[in-house]
């Protein structure tokens, strides 16, 4: 269970549901800051932890999506690490690119998750049946988040909702 204790159940129920969780990058899998290098090139930083976390859903058979609205190699390239088939970037219309997603994949919107910090990720976040929301995240978009992570963006808040949702799942299926 993840290290939040008293989780709603209305939460779990919704977590338990999950066939894909979609990720925004900036303030999300990253802390949100571009660090810019004097050749032009961008460096991003992707914690460990949540990348075992994504690689876990995907080993339990949830999907895992990476929708961004900036364009990054980084990005492609850590993606490409963790065996991510669905990254889109460059997508400034994220609830587009979402239900292409789901169309595509043939899940119902409250069977998706969304993971985001700021108000570009509300389209999305609103659409799906688990809109999580990073510690740091904008103050509206925490309040219209079922569940908000302890850890901020880029620290560990993918793998919270990674396991909140392996969790939940592990719990619906009862003992073995």
């Amino acid at each position: 269970m993840p290290e939040q204790t008293n989780i709603p159940q209305d939460v779990l129920a919704r977590a338990a549901k999950i066939k894909l969780v979609a990720f925004d990058v900036d303030g999300t899998l990253t802390d949100g800051r571009l660090w810019l290098a004097e050749d032009g090139r961008e460096i991003k930083a992707f914690h460990v932890h949540d990348g075992l976390g994504i690689k876990r859903l995907r080993e339990h058979g949830v999907d895992v999506a990476i929708i961004s609205a900036r364009i990054s190699r980084a990005v492609e390239l850590r993606a490409e690490e963790l065996g991510i088939d669905h990254v889109y970037q460059g997508k400034a219309d994220k609830l587009a690119c979402l239900k292409e997603i789901l169309a595509a994949l043939g899940i119902a919107p409250e069977c998706a998750a969304f993971v985001g910090d700021d108000v570009s990720d509300l389209p999305p976040m609103r659409a799906c049946g688990l809109a999580v929301a990073v510690a740091d995240a904008r103050p509206e978009v925490a309040d219209e988040a079922h569940w908000r992570t302890r850890s901020p963006g880029g620290r560990g808040a993918a793998r919270e909702a990674c396991d909140l949702v392996l969790a939940a799942r592990m719990q619906a299926q009862g003992p073995a």
